[in-house]
């Protein structure tokens, strides 16, 4: 399985590569703002998948393929936090001044994409086996911090976008995963114990 693992980066870039290209291809109907908005969805729509990893491991305990996803499940964040500095990299490129970003910065809509996304940084610097070995229990308590900056990051998205619908129906299906989730967890701690 982990000779698969270059293939799963090569589709997880992909997206990347679209966006790359078509700003590339078609800059005067394809800009910065296509730019930031695609590679933020694609940033947002990573972290959902690895947010839903756990609960479709629990769902589905007995299918290989969900033990193939828990091995991976790093890989979908890192990606996802790629993604998320990409759009951040576009933003600040498009700004074309630090003091315009600086000044930016302080508004609800922008202080909190910059918020999820400092606490993106430690989850991806440590989302590695020498990390885990390193911080044994210490690493889930700090990887924790996904579901704080899970929610600075769609808030990130309600308040930034021009018409928040789609950031809300998104809202709606990660509230769904994650208390599909503690559901799940809690039903399994009760039969472990009974």
């Amino acid at each position: 399985m982990s000779n698969r693992r270059p293939l799963l980066w090569a589709i997880l870039a992909l997206p990347g590569a679209r966006i790359l290209w078509r700003w590339w291809a078609t800059p005067e109907s394809y800009g910065f703002g296509h730019a930031i908005g695609d590679s933020g969805d694609w940033a947002a729509w990573l972290l959902m998948v690895t947010l839903a990893v756990t609960p479709v491991r629990l769902l589905f305990r007995r299918q290989r393929w969900t033990a193939w996803l828990m091995r991976r499940r790093r890989d979908l964040g890192v990606a996802s936090f790629a993604y998320a500095v990409g759009h951040t990299v576009i933003y600040v490129a498009d700004r074309a001044s630090p003091s315009v970003v600086i000044e930016a910065a302080g508004s609800p809509d922008m202080l909190t994409g910059w918020l999820a996304l400092a606490l993106f940084v430690p989850l991806a610097a440590t989302s590695n086996d020498l990390a885990v070995r390193a911080l044994k229990r210490s690493w889930k308590v700090l990887h924790r911090l996904v579901y704080p900056a899970a929610i600075l990051t769609f808030l990130h998205w309600v308040l930034a976008a021009f018409d928040p619908t789609t950031a809300y129906i998104h809202i709606g299906v990660l509230a769904a995963v994650e208390l599909l989730r503690i559901w799940l967890q809690r039903r399994q701690s009760r039969l472990q114990q009974g």
